[in-house]
């Protein structure tokens, strides 16, 4: 007999003993122990498998007396679902991946115990659920709810209305409807009354006339002027309300909107305001200098987005130059958090501005703006940078000066450079600085195979990883990134390899051999990947004992696949798989019979056909139940 032999049969010797002084063990000491580790659901379910001492444990000490359940990452059926909730008997906040599960399904599980409730993904809950929400949770305080645009707009709004009548408490509202324009008619008509202790409130999406009259609803008690600059006539109210933050989804953001929500609602603390226009704004319909100029009297201000989306229409705040940015800056210096997306006319000097004069900004994102360049971040040394997350998506003059300035904010933790296309490896040297690194983010930057090998050999903790785009990478990179030596091989959870031509079945081998702690994958459109990708993920993984599993793969257009490696979805490969997508591949197109039998096998595994994102958080609306 070899070593390793012999040292593989020692191992299987020593854990029949530890499980057998486990048997033996009090059943309240391993709860107590179970308990104080606070283990989430899956990794319960893990350890029940152990023995028959803590299948038991669990069962019966811990389960019963947990008071939250988490099950957004899986979309599971009702019959799972009745297994799981069945053992709870505490449960005060419940979140729900819904993609299959309609009313009556969830109604047994609504309790007069529930205070929060998340629901997304809710493709098959009809308006009428919200009644029962009412109806069975009268203290619920947090309702997140992601409806599909397939309801009746009068129906729904009558189901709101009763809902929020019946939860008096409540004090964090999220009612998004995914799939829908924003002229959608389900929040067109704003009839119902919030409950008073409201302090967050969502709504996506809802035009910006019924955006003014529902904050008109909402002013607060002694707040209030006889009329505004912009002609809006202000009424006193003693409603009392003290909402913290707004969030909207709007057809238009326009000046008498921001007017409306700074006389009303002084006590905001976040704002985040998002619009589609279809067409470009009539001057006196559209955001100017003006507008920005009244956030400065909401003095508790600490959290602002303003984004203008290009999804209906390729336009941008045109009417705002450095000069709203200058008094932007100037009254709200307490902002720790700033997100703006289609300044066309904003230069560097108004964007730097912000970065000066907020003392406290911790998270900085500036998206689809032409003028921003290096040079607003050239002085950010002096500035104080205590900056946590940056994010600067499609500014195509950011280079990789920007990327070796921002390195002197040593408490950097996101860094997202999507879509510019300037940054190369000359500052890669540079985020080597960054040691609280665990987010970077450089789809279609100039990264070559040179540039991961600076990564590899470094010692920041980075975990999510996307280089989308890159097509200079090759894999011979992959290799450099994970087998450099460097902190990364032991760090990285998720990796995104998207519309890279030069990963190839190699690049893979190397994931699934040296990416222990890799448990999220995406190799979309990358057209020579064959079989042997998926069997050395598939059986590499299975085979690491000390290696995470992989929870989330994403094959969409992997032309090279064939129906073949649809076989290797079968248990026991693949253990920890709960989201695959294999859209626009030979494997969704031409086997029905095995999907139908790995749905069996699996119900906890979502199969995604449809060519969505990393686990249909932006899609499920268009799948067919």
């Amino acid at each position: 007999m070899d070593g390793c032999s012999f040292d593989g049969l020692f191992l299987e010797k020593e854990k029949e003993l530890v499980l057998m002084m486990m048997e033996k063990l009090p059943s309240n000491l391993i709860s107590e122990e179970i308990l104080r580790k606070s283990l989430d659901f899956e990794t319960l379910c893990t350890v029940a498998c152990v023995s028959k001492s803590l299948r038991f444990a669990v069962d019966t000490q811990v389960l019963p007396f947990l008071s939250s359940l988490d099950l957004s990452i899986v979309s599971i059926d009702a019959h799972a679902l009745y297994l799981i909730l069945s053992r709870f008997k505490s449960l005060d906040t419940l979140t729900l991946n819904c993609q299959r599960l309609n009313d009556s399904s969830l109604i047994p599980f609504l309790a007069p115990q529930i205070q929060q409730l998340n629901l997304s993904c809710c493709s098959l809950l009809s308006p009428s659920f919200l009644h029962f929400i009412g109806a069975n949770c009268p203290f619920l305080r947090v309702l997140t709810v992601e409806l599909a645009d397939q309801l009746s707009p009068l129906l729904f709004r009558k189901n709101v209305a009763y809902m929020l009548n019946k939860c008096q408490y409540l004090e964090c509202l999220s009612i998004k409807i995914k799939g829908t324009e924003v002229d959608a008619n389900a929040l067109r008509s704003i009839e119902f009354s919030l409950p008073r202790s409201i302090k967050f409130l969502k709504l996506k999406p809802v035009l910006e006339h019924n955006a003014i009259q529902l904050t008109n609803e909402l002013r607060s008690s002694g707040n209030f002027s006889s009329t505004d600059d912009v002609g809006i006539s202000i009424s006193p109210s003693s409603s009392g309300f003290a909402l913290q933050c707004l969030s909207l989804l709007l057809d238009v953001i326009s000046d008498r909107l921001l007017v409306m929500i700074t006389s009303s609602l002084p006590l905001l603390v976040e704002l985040h305001l998002e619009d589609r226009p279809d067409k470009e704004p009539l001057p006196h319909l559209d955001l100017t200098n003006r507008g920005l100029q009244f956030l400065g009297s909401c003095h508790r201000l600490t959290g602002l987005s303003l984004i203008r989306s290009r999804q209906n229409y390729q336009g941008s705040f045109k009417r705002i130059n450095d000069m709203g940015m200058f008094l932007l800056s100037e009254s709200c210096k307490a902002l720790e958090s700033v997100r703006f997306g289609g300044f066309s006319k904003v230069s560097d000097a108004g964007f730097a501005s912000l970065l000066h004069s907020c003392q406290e900004l911790k998270k900085f994102e500036v998206r689809s703006t032409l003028l921003l360049s290096d040079l607003a971040f050239h002085d950010l040394v002096e500035a104080s940078c205590n900056l946590v997350e940056v994010r600067l998506l499609s500014c195509g003059l950011i280079t990789s000066e920007t990327v070796k300035k921002l390195a002197s904010s040593r408490s950097l933790e996101l860094l997202d450079l999507r879509g510019c296309k300037s940054v190369a490896d000359s500052c890669l040297s540079s985020i080597l600085c960054l040691q609280r690194l665990a987010t970077l983010n450089l789809t279609g930057a100039d990264i070559t195979d040179s540039g991961l090998s600076v990564i590899g050999q470094g010692n920041t903790p980075i975990s999510h990883l996307c280089l989308r785009g890159c097509k200079r990478i090759t894999d011979k990179g992959i290799s450099f990134l994970l087998c450099g030596g460097g902190a990364i091989a032991q760090t990285l959870s998720a990796l995104d390899l998207g519309y890279m031509p030069g990963i190839s079945d190699n690049g893979i081998l190397t994931i699934a051999t040296f990416g222990r702690e890799i448990t999220e994958l995406c190799v979309r459109n990358c057209f020579y990947l064959t079989d042997l990708s998926v069997q050395a993920l598939a059986t590499k993984r299975s085979s690491q004992d000390r290696s995470k599993q992989l929870c989330r793969v994403d094959l969409f257009n992997c032309i090279g696949l064939s129906a073949d490696a649809l076989k290797l979805l079968r248990k026991p490969l693949f253990r920890g798989l709960r989201w695959l997508g294999i859209g626009q591949t030979r494997l969704a197109s031409k086997g029905d019979a095995v999907i139908t039998e790995i749905h069996r096998e699996r119900p906890w595994l979502t199969l995604c056909l449809d060519g969505c994102e990393m686990g249909c958080h932006d899609g499920w609306q268009f799948h067919t139940p």
